[in-house]
């Protein structure tokens, strides 16, 4: 078994896309025509977005991600060499602070943001070895 896809379940898909491919420099993979779900080309783990009728759809019950409430237990991590430049861009293309690029103990420079949906997302340069 091998990790395919994470799908997060938004209001709104294409909007959802266009932040990423607007704040952090993703391009999209695939849009469904109805505009339930999408994806981002990230390599090979697929990240993706899907309307929250599609977990009706399935039978999924589930909370809905809200900008103004208080963030769900998960993350997006993008990793990248210069988090306090891609940092900036995501905060001037729409991406609300949490906390910004601090150096860790083991290393990392590390910070966070939520998306238009409210979600966690982290910046941050690979872990060494």
């Amino acid at each position: 078994m091998k990790f395919g896809y994470t799908i997060i379940y938004v209001a709104q898909v294409v909007e959802t896309i266009e932040f990423y491919e607007k704040a952090f420099g993703m391009t999209r993979k695939f849009i469904h025509e109805s505009h339930t779900y999408a994806e981002l080309d990230t390599g090979e783990t697929i990240l993706a977005f899907a309307a929250h009728e599609a977990a009706e759809l399935n039978d999924l019950s589930i909370t809905p991600n809200r900008r103004d409430g208080i963030a769900a237990g998960f993350e997006v991590c993008l990793v990248t060499d210069n988090v306090q430049e891609a940092y900036g861009h995501a905060v001037e293309n729409g991406a609300s602070g949490v906390s910004k690029p601090a150096q860790k103990p083991w290393g990392q420079t590390v910070a966070y943001l939520r998306d238009l949906n409210g979600c966690l997302v982290e910046i941050c340069t690979e872990i060494a070895n």
